[in-house]
């Protein structure tokens, strides 16, 4: 057969082949469309190339940055925050939720060692922190203290419920007391805290952190001011991020968010008093407002657990988790008086935890933060010389050591002082 023959059979039976008459006899030829359609792939190879090297440098540097911002979180955390931020919040809720599902605490048993205990308020001579404070003067602002907590399981263990006095006293008298008690009848070998605080005794203060509400630098420093650490006596968790929050922040004079009607508030006035309600129901902006904390709705209200807690309709109590997942959870409270109520500790769904607060005594209560990275309550001890001699957590089992917020935070929290007198 001829070279034409050839390559006009070759032609037949492969269409990607250029014929005799186009391509002429060499045969060097024939791969011509072939190595125009591998151009083309080359080509798009490319172009995906140009995009993605440049897409793949800023999100690599957007990562990088987010672990280097400042704050205390580790890279888990903060490689969980950086998803969130862009867009993947629903992927690491849905991780979140499969995994706490599986890991649900279990059914019985008792507190491995008893009911925890916490160290007596320090004797001897009052500190500076508290010395301007006489007994005389504290005894007549005193606010009553609630009655013992019902515990929720029976038979109740040894001292379970029972109010004790914790940390440095104010002018001789306690003002923050604690107890313990199981969440529910069932999970039994778990333990909430629960901490009263004196808000006639004590002064509060909302600090922002590094990174929520964001929108800083602000005045404190995200920590304890060191002028203010010879009065501190207590510190506890603010609530979720601001976008998950349904609310706003305020203070220092200027808003993160917006402040939205009907969302559960922890207001701190200017006189640094303390108290949570229902914005534009209870509490609302004012010439008296120092700091607002907003943070999804009531969860007690008239001393009562809210209705609806066992739904979740437009994520009410939270997108992350919802509410009937049993994790660790925080919330704050005031009763009858005007003392503020802490709660926190694992396994707590959202309606376990606001019946904890309301048999605590709050007549309202919000819901703070959640996981075990943001559940956070410590207490502060001084030393004669005004220094804090030591610091302790309301359970051993949370994260953070008892030190937190005397460094930069990565989140807001709540700050209470001795009130000096006069």
């Amino acid at each position: 057969m001829s070279d034409g023959a050839l390559s006009s059979a070759r032609a037949a039976t492969d269409p990607d082949l250029p014929d005799a008459a186009e391509s002429g006899v060499g045969a060097k030829r024939w791969p011509r469309r072939r190595r125009q359609r591998g151009g083309r792939r080359r080509w798009r190879l490319r172009a995906a190339g140009l995009v993605l090297v440049p897409l793949t440098a800023v999100v690599g540097w957007s990562y990088v940055n987010a672990l280097r911002a400042p704050g205390n979180e580790n890279v888990a955390e903060r490689s969980i925050e950086w998803l969130r931020d862009h867009h993947l919040e629903g992927l690491v809720n849905a991780f979140e939720d499969a995994w706490y599902r599986h890991h649900q605490p279990k059914v019985g048993g008792r507190p491995k060692g008893g009911l925890p205990t916490i160290a007596s308020p320090r004797s001897g001579p009052p500190t500076i922190a508290t010395a301007e404070v006489t007994p005389a003067s504290a005894m007549l602002h005193r606010l009553p203290l609630p009655p013992d907590v019902v515990p929720m399981a029976s038979p109740p263990l040894p001292g379970e419920g029972h109010w004790q006095p914790a940390g440095d006293p104010v002018g001789g008298l306690p003002a923050v007391e604690v107890t313990y008690l199981r969440p529910d009848a069932l999970h039994t070998s778990l333990v909430a805290g629960v901490a009263w605080m004196d808000t006639r005794l004590l002064r509060a203060e909302l600090i922002p952190g590094l990174q929520v509400p964001g929108h800083g630098p602000w005045a404190s420093g995200s920590q304890v001011p060191a002028s203010e650490r010879v009065d501190l006596l207590a510190a506890f968790n603010s609530g979720f991020r601001m976008s998950g929050s349904h609310g706003g922040f305020y203070a220092e004079g200027r808003s993160v968010g917006q402040l939205l009607a009907g969302a559960a508030s922890l207001v701190v006035r200017t006189d640094n008093t303390v108290t949570v309600g229902e914005w534009g129901r209870d509490v609302r902006l004012g010439p008296d407002v120092a700091a607002v904390r907003q943070n999804l709705s009531l969860i007690v209200d008239a001393g009562a657990p809210v209705a609806g807690l066992d739904d979740n309709l437009h994520s009410r109590w939270g997108a992350t988790l919802g509410n009937r997942v049993l994790v660790w959870r925080s919330g704050v409270g005031v009763d009858r008086n005007g003392g503020l109520i802490y709660v926190g500790g694992p396994g707590l769904s959202v309606r376990s935890l606001a019946a904890l607060l309301a048999r605590a005594g709050c007549v309202r209560a919000m819901e703070l933060d959640i996981n075990f990275d943001w559940v956070t309550f410590n207490l502060y001890r001084h030393a004669p010389d005004q220094s804090i001699a030591g610091a302790t957590k309301l359970l051993d089992t949370m994260r953070w050591p008892a030190t937190r917020y005397l460094s930069p935070d990565s989140r807001d929290f709540v700050a209470l002082y001795a009130r000096r007198s006069g």
